[in-house]
């Protein structure tokens, strides 16, 4: 059986060449914070990625494309057919990338709070007086950020954003964004989780744009469960946070060799995970794809 050409591997994810228009991404269950890598594996993590990114999809096809064209193994290619894969591997389109991250914050924290007690901005432009950590904004604000190959993204003004792809591509990624993050919010909500922000990854094929690379996940995106939600401290969120909390109360200073996770952490972190997959789709995690 011949192998694919890996084209990518990242902190998280493998991308392979299967022809000249399209690509298999496959999520594994590395976890990252801080910008390093862990050494032990979140169980599970990566389907998630996986099933989260297909059931948005699905679910936001009426506001934007993207580039999924398939989850089903049957689908694969002979060498793209593998059983560790499954359920945790996309076949899609290639799309000429913005170079741009395309976040929107609904609701102000992480570094965008850090730079509102700062100097009252975000991403540089003003906002009201007073506001509290975790408080919704009164509208969701398109943050764009500069695209990293290592090390932190920048976060940068509309107007940055403009000088970077142009007029007609910045407000075609900001309506996009704007409109996919308010109808995913709207239907989180129904399900008791509120969708802070998140961080779109967009691209064109034949000219037309696309969400491309996963699609509101806890990786890319903080779920927080309303229940737990209240202006003025950070909530619980469904993600990767009981790997920042355990690692940073060890006096860690977030340079490799990082700290080993307990036990008790990896599991915590992969039920946080499943959890974000089943309140929000309201699905057994237990039915997708693969191993279980």
């Amino acid at each position: 059986m011949n192998e694919l050409e890996l084209l990518h591997r990242g902190k998280v994810r493998e991308m392979y060449v299967v022809d000249d228009q399209h690509l298999l991404m496959v999520a594994s269950d590395r976890i990252s914070a801080f910008d390093v890598v862990f050494n032990e594996p979140i169980p599970d993590k990566g389907r998630v990625l996986t099933a989260m990114t297909v059931w948005w999809s699905e679910h936001l096809a009426s506001v934007a494309s993207t580039h999924l064209v398939s989850a089903d193994p049957a689908d694969f290619p002979t060498a793209a057919q593998r059983p560790d894969w499954d359920g945790r591997a996309l076949l899609v389109r290639k799309a000429n990338m913005l170079p741009l991250e395309c976040i929107v914050r609904g609701y102000i924290t992480g570094s965008a709070w850090k730079e509102y007690q700062q100097s009252g901005t975000m991403h540089g432009s003003l906002l009201p007086a007073g506001l509290l950590e975790a408080q919704q904004l009164p509208e969701p604000v398109f943050t764009p950020s500069t695209k990293a190959t290592e090390g932190h993204d920048i976060n940068i003004s509309y107007q940055e954003a403009v000088d970077i792809v142009g007029s007609d591509l910045a407000s075609q990624a900001r309506d996009l964004s704007i409109e996919a993050y308010r109808s995913a919010s709207e239907h989180a909500a129904k399900n008791g989780v509120i969708i802070a922000d998140t961080k779109f990854e967009l691209g064109l094929i034949d000219d037309k744009m696309v969400i491309a690379d996963e699609l509101l996940t806890p990786d890319s995106s903080r779920f927080w469960p309303a229940e737990n939600w209240a202006p003025g401290a950070t909530p619980v969120s469904l993600d990767k946070q009981p790997v920042r909390d355990a690692t940073e109360a060890t006096g860690w200073d977030k340079s490799p060799p990082p700290p080993q996770l307990s036990a008790e952490t990896i599991q915590t972190t992969r039920d946080r995970y499943v959890t974000a997959y089943e309140r929000i789709t309201g699905e057994s995690f237990n039915t997708w794809i693969g191993e279980n």
